[in-house]
């Protein structure tokens, strides 16, 4: 039986997320078992309550973080920072999005082993805040709200109501509370194979030792005693060096040619 509570929208969203994080977590294990690693998403035993943790990671100033999974060597070194992210509405991606970009690069300077991170996220994510967790190296993988309306119309649910329509957020949670444990399960599952081959060749990479490393880029970041700050990006160490040498004070840190305040925003590309 459905339970009676304050907010049924919520509730389904929440039930969704959680299906959708079971199937993700369970997905993942897998592909870190293939390769000798382990997948963790709790932190460890309370010994005195017999329950998990929370998964706290830590950053250089103590500050800790709750992260859902990584997938971690042998040794329980972090490789791959995971989020499962569900949201209904656009304009809570915003702070949950910057949230993540602020967690991960803070621990990607305290745990050097981590490789790569990863956002799966569900329901409505504008292509801005998408392209904000991408430019702070987050792999993005997108299961649109549309599709989950989809998955949810097989069982009777209508997931698409407007947003103060409260009777019919009421009835789509009374259907849902109807289904079988192994429904509800299927339909994390079902959400998680329209990402799961793109996902799949991510992590594999990622964790397959036998490819080489190359150098990507290098960044030099520049702080004055003004509180200026310029980063500048290498191909090769060879011009990193060669920039460094030939380094003018002056002419790299005009401002001249700066943005204004009220000059237009970049240009974004609809994905």
């Amino acid at each position: 039986m459905a339970k009676n509570i304050q907010n049924p929208g919520s509730a389904l969203g929440e039930a969704i997320g959680a299906e959708m994080e079971k199937a993700l977590n369970d997905y993942l294990k897998t592909l870190a078992d293939k390769h000798s690693c382990h997948f963790v998403s709790q932190g460890p035993k309370n010994p005195q309550t017999g329950k998990h943790k929370k998964l706290l990671m830590y950053d250089n100033f103590a500050t800790s973080y709750n992260i859902d999974g990584v997938i971690t060597n042998e040794s329980l070194q972090p490789l791959i920072l995971v989020e499962c992210k569900y949201i209904r509405y656009k304009k809570h991606n915003r702070d949950k999005g910057s949230w993540v970009c602020t967690a991960h690069q803070s621990l990607r300077k305290r745990y050097t082993s981590i490789r790569s991170s990863i956002a799966v996220l569900a329901g409505s994510w504008s292509t801005t805040s998408r392209a904000m967790l991408q430019t702070h190296g987050v792999n993005v993988f997108l299961i649109p709200f549309q599709a989950i309306c989809d998955l949810l119309s097989q069982h009777g649910i209508i997931f698409d109501w407007a947003e103060k329509d409260r009777a019919r957020a009421k009835q789509s949670w009374r259907t849902y509370c109807k289904l079988s444990s192994r429904q509800k399960s299927n339909i994390g599952k079902q959400m998680i194979r329209l990402i799961e081959d793109p996902l799949k060749n991510m992590v594999e990479n990622v964790l397959d030792e036998s490819s080489p490393r190359q150098l990507e880029k290098i960044l030099l970041e520049v702080h004055t005693s003004l509180g200026e700050v310029r980063i500048f990006e290498c191909d090769s160490i060879e011009s990193a060096i060669k920039l460094l040498s030939d380094f003018d004070f002056d002419t790299m840190l005009d401002t001249s040619n700066s943005i204004a305040l009220f000059d237009p925003p970049p240009q974004i590309n609809e994905q």
